[in-house]
Order: structure tokens, then C-alpha cells, then sequence
């Protein structure tokens, strides 16, 4: 499968702070990729160097095989890209808006009506068509920054956090047309805060922190193979988490405050190490299968906050 992202040693520096240190990316054509990481891992970076509005201080990117630098306006012709802030003419209505956007990609009737149709019918937009941008509800105008990224049919889509702040209702509408994005062979490059939205969208993610590279790979296969399928949490002493993995080797635990979190392979080794501790089933535990989030957790020891910060 042929990568439609390629980076290597990629480094962006901002006077003595390095946003990006050295991070190799690999976007395969028609997947879903998502780019993890806790607020200032270099993860907005990473996509305005990937779109070339933000230049490399070292390194090499490549998308679509060209590269970026020299040939930017190429690249940002096959490209639709959905920012952290949706930059719309408020005064404009949702197909006002997509008409004028189609101008910018030279669309000339009957290909632009067809395709401002289409899109206001696929983002849910039918019953807004009419009204300004600027009296749109927040998910109104996210569905229209992602239909204005749609309007030029682009091979790559890259989204950044696009459904922070959005109710579950309008996640799940974005979700479909995500998916739906994909089956047609669209490739798709994400940020997101929510790790549900990674685990249910992304076929590969990346974990970034500091900006480097943690850990990359399928999020299902590599939550199982960092962790393990199951995780005991309670609360408990550092001595108590010590009896917990006493005689245990490669035993892996994480500490929040009070809260111990234990990780294994079966259910069973848990229950039995966390009856050799309690005398009683008074204390209050969970035991439930691992997930992305615990990954990211033990990973880069930091919980993950949405935030519109640029990075």
C-alpha cells in the first residue's frame, strides 16, 4: 500500500523550543490516521507542515510523493483541510459559502451546484441551507467547515479536532461521514482529543509527545500488545501495589494519585492477585477490558484535555 504522507526526521523549531524533534510519519493511501497527543505535543505542527503552511527546520516531507516545500500549491490542490477554528463568511448562507469556496477550486456549473447539493444533503445541512453562517449553532458550522474541505473532492482530508466541543448527536453524523469518506478510498489524517473517536474511526494512530513519536500502530493491536487485554483498577498504597505484583514478572502499573491501575493478558490473573490483597470484596474496583485512553495514559503520563491551543 502506498503511503500518502511520508516524513522523515522532521523537526520544527520555534527559537530554542523544538515543537517537532525528529519524527518519522507514515499515512497509507485510503486510511483512517489518527495523530494522538496531550496539548503541545507538536501535533498541530505536524499537520501545518503536512498542508505547507508551516515550513520544516530540518527533515524531509513528502505527500502525494512530492515534496512539500517546493511544490506546495500542487500538493494543497489535492488536499481538503478542516482547521481548529472554521473560517467561514458569516454573512453568507451554508450553500453561499460552498459556492463561493467551489470559485476558489475554479468549479464551473453544472459540476458546482451537483456538488454543493450533494454536500448540503451528506452533512445534514438541508434544514440551515438558508440561514447566515454566523447564526449557525457550533455543530451547524462545523458540519460546513467539513463540506467546504469536501468541496474539491480531495485525495487526502486532514481534520484537526474536528468535533471538539460538539454534542454526541453531531460526533456521530461527522463519525458517518468520515467512514463513509473512507469506503470511497479517501484518505483521512485526524486529530482528536476524544480517544473513543480514534478507537472507532482511526485504522492506525500515532501517540505523539514532546514532539516525537511514542508509539504508532493499529489501536486495538497495540493497546494489546503495551498493555494487555484487561486492566485492574482501585485505589491503594504504594505498599498495597507492591503485593499486587509481587512475584510477578513484567508486571505493569500506573500510578494516578490514589488510583492504581494494573495491567494483564487474562482477567482471571487479575481477580486472583487482587484476592491475594483483599481479605474482603468491600474495597471498590473496576476490572474491565484496556482501551486506547489507558494507552495514552501510561504512555505519555498525561490525561488528555481537549483544547484549541495551537501547538
Amino acid at each position: 500500500m502506498a503511503n500518502v504522507v511520508e516524513a522523515r526526521s522532521l523537526q520544527k523549531r520555534f527559537g530554542d523550543r523544538h515543537a517537532v524533534a525528529g519524527l518519522d510519519l507514515d499515512v497509507p493511501q485510503g486510511l483512517c490516521y489518527g495523530v494522538l497527543g496531550p496539548n503541545g505535543a507538536g501535533k498541530t505542527t505536524t499537520l501545518r507542515m503536512v498542508y505547507g503552511v508551516t515550513r520544516p527546520s530540518a527533515g524531509a516531507i513528502k505527500v502525494f510523493g512530492l515534496d512539500v516545500t517546493e511544490h506546495g500549491r500542487k500538493v494543497r490542490a489535492r488536499l481538503g483541510v478542516t482547521l481548529q477554528d472554521n473560517v467561514l463568511i458569516e454573512s453568507l448562507t451554508p450553500v453561499e459559502n460552498l459556492r463561493v469556496f467551489g470559485r476558489f477550486h475554479l468549479l464551473r456549473e453544472p459540476e458546482l451546484s451537483a456538488r454543493v447539493a450533494r454536500l448540503i444533503d451528506e452533512l445534514d445541512l438541508g434544514s440551515h441551507r438558508d440561514v447566515p453562517a454566523g447564526k449557525l449553532s457550533g455543530g451547524f458550522k462545523r458540519r460546513m467547515a467539513i463540506a467546504m474541505a469536501l468541496l474539491g473532492e480531495p485525495e487526502l482530508l486532514i481534520l484537526d479536532e474536528p468535533t471538539t466541543g460538539l454534542d454526541p448527536a453531531v460526533r456521530i453524523t461527522l463519525w458517518n461521514t468520515v467512514r463513509e469518506l473512507r469506503r470511497r478510498g479517501t484518505t483521512v489524517l485526524l486529530t482528536t482529543h476524544y480517544m473513543d473517536e480514534a478507537q472507532r474511526l482511526c485504522d492506525r494512530v500515532l501517540i505523539m509527545s514532546r514532539g516525537k513519536a511514542v508509539c504508532e500502530g493499529a489501536p486495538d493491536a497495540l493497546v494489546a500488545e503495551r498493555l494487555g487485554r484487561e486492566v485492574l483498577e482501585l485505589d491503594c498504597t504504594p505498599e498495597e501495589e507492591r503485593a499486587l505484583i509481587a512475584g510477578t514478572a513484567n508486571a505493569r502499573t500506573l500510578r494516578v494519585g490514589a488510583r492504581c491501575f494494573m495491567f494483564g493478558t487474562e482477567r482471571s490473573e487479575l481477580t486472583a492477585r487482587l484476592d491475594r490483597l483483599l481479605s474482603d470484596r468491600q474495597r471498590t474496583f473496576v476490572l474491565r477490558p484496556t482501551n486506547l485512553e489507558d494507552l495514552f495514559l501510561a504512555e505519555t503520563g498525561t490525561l488528555l484535555e481537549a483544547s484549541s491551543e495551537d501547538e
